[in-house]
């Protein structure tokens, strides 16, 4: 679109959202760099992150390549490829990941303590249980008392982190 010739036109600037350049290359900045922090992220957490087929396999090629100017290249089209992608849910799929996030400090926090009470008060199973429905009842009844004799015994045969995995699997944060 030429300026001159709109303006001449008589075309009314005002009528039209006006983005300048700048405005637009910060945009495809933001985008490319949402991209580099997609490339840095490990396979199985990139498995739960909303995004095209497409994209996924513009990743997995940025990751397998070494060479830097190939990398900037391939971290550019990535750029280019997110500009069709839905770019807010992506980055709060981030966000679970992101370990210096404060959404990943809140959940790491809630997931801790409920370890912890299911571990020391009996009456926290049943406030766990009618929290979250879902769960394995006999899985999770199971790791507890597995990881309280542990407890009991001094010893660590890994039940507190497998009672935390569990429930990571049984509380859905959004």
């Amino acid at each position: 679109m030429n300026m001159n010739n709109d303006f001449e036109s008589g075309q009314d600037w005002e009528d039209e959202e006006f983005i300048s350049k700048s405005q637009v290359k910060r945009e495809m900045v933001a985008l490319q760099k949402l991209g580099e922090r997609l490339v840095a992220m490990k396979s199985s957490a990139l498995n739960e992150v909303p995004m095209s087929e497409e994209l996924r396999a513009a990743i997995d090629h940025a990751q397998a390549i070494n060479a830097k100017e190939a990398k900037r290249r391939q971290l550019q089209f990535i750029g280019k490829l997110m500009r069709r992608e839905d770019a807010d849910a992506i980055s709060a799929s981030i966000e679970q990941f992101d370990t210096s996030s404060e959404r990943y400090a809140r959940e790491l926090h809630l997931l801790e303590n409920w370890r912890e009470r299911l571990l020391t008060d009996n009456k926290a199973l049943t406030e766990f249980l009618n929290e979250y429905p879902q769960v394995d009842i006999q899985a999770l009844r199971n790791l507890i008392r597995a990881a309280q004799k542990d407890l009991k015994n001094g010893k660590n045969t890994g039940q507190q982190k497998k009672l935390f995995r569990l429930l990571k699997e049984s509380i859905r944060f959004e």
